[in-house]
């Protein structure tokens, strides 16, 4: 009987984690008006400080060039939020199902590849004068890299089904340490000890939360079965599962991240 040993890891999605993130103040940029909402195609060269605001005037540059960042969606954000406060966490929910569901879209990929990329996505708002003037859009771009990167990569002319069919390793998201929480999320086309490679749904979208044990423990009991299937059943592996907490739930994310030791 094949013997696996599992490594756990409760760290927060990448994407997840730009849903929770932005909320500081914007600047102070002037206001703008509503009709002044980002281009769709539109390429950036951003970096992890700039995801980490919540509004962007980063200067667009030509998709041909080098650049880390597309805009994929833009739109106006529901009368709802007219009188929202510029952090309401609904909003950043909105923002979540709205982006994340265009994410996958654009990239030609379902649910559990995205979270097995390295790609990742960020959203933007007006800036905090504008949003006071009354300015309500949105902008989802997708990034090259997510929470632990410390520099994005350079992505092609344009994402669009970049994940389409076999994705290319260097889009898909491995590990380099001890366990797969002791190391930053890098391509897999780079030496690694660790690669995502199955996901397990935990629930349905108006499920509640069942609690971190019952969690923990689901993940852990796929995972060990889902892996050993991946690497063939062999007699000894290792596996790793990464799963999330209830803040993460009720954003929407229902699955857990199963992970391989691998030798490359």
């Amino acid at each position: 009987m094949p013997h696996a040993r599992g490594l756990a890891g409760a760290v927060l999605l990448p994407i997840l984690a730009l849903l929770a993130g932005g909320c500081a103040a914007g600047g102070d940029d002037p206001p703008v008006s509503a009709e002044d909402m980002p281009a769709l195609g539109a390429c950036r060269d951003l970096t992890p400080a700039d995801v980490a605001e919540p509004s962007n005037a980063t200067a667009v540059v030509d998709c041909s060039a080098e650049h880390t960042a597309e805009t994929y969606a833009v739109g106006s954000l529901p009368e709802r939020f007219a009188d929202a406060e510029y952090d309401d966490r609904v909003l950043g929910a909105y923002a979540y199902k709205t982006c994340s569901t265009a994410f996958m879209k654009f990239l030609g990929a379902d649910e559990s590849l995205v979270m097995r990329t390295v790609l990742s996505w960020a959203w933007f708002r007006p800036s905090e004068g504008a949003w006071d003037a009354g300015s309500r859009w949105y902008r989802c771009d997708v990034i090259g890299g997510g929470e632990q990167s410390a520099a994005y990569v350079t992505l092609p002319e344009t994402a669009e089904d970049v994940l389409l069919g076999k994705p290319d390793d260097r889009w898909l998201v491995c590990v380099d340490g001890e366990s797969v929480d002791a190391g930053a999320k890098i391509p897999c086309s780079q030496a690694h000890a660790w690669r995502a490679v199955t996901t397990i749904k935990l629930g349905e979208d108006a499920d509640p939360y069942p609690g971190d044990r019952v969690v923990q423990v689901r993940t852990r009991d796929f995972c060990s079965d889902s892996v050993g299937a991946w690497l063939n059943y062999p007699v000894d592996y290792d596996f790793g599962y990464t799963w999330f907490h209830e803040a993460e739930w009720e954003a929407g994310n229902r699955r857990s991240v199963c992970w391989a030791k691998t030798e490359s």
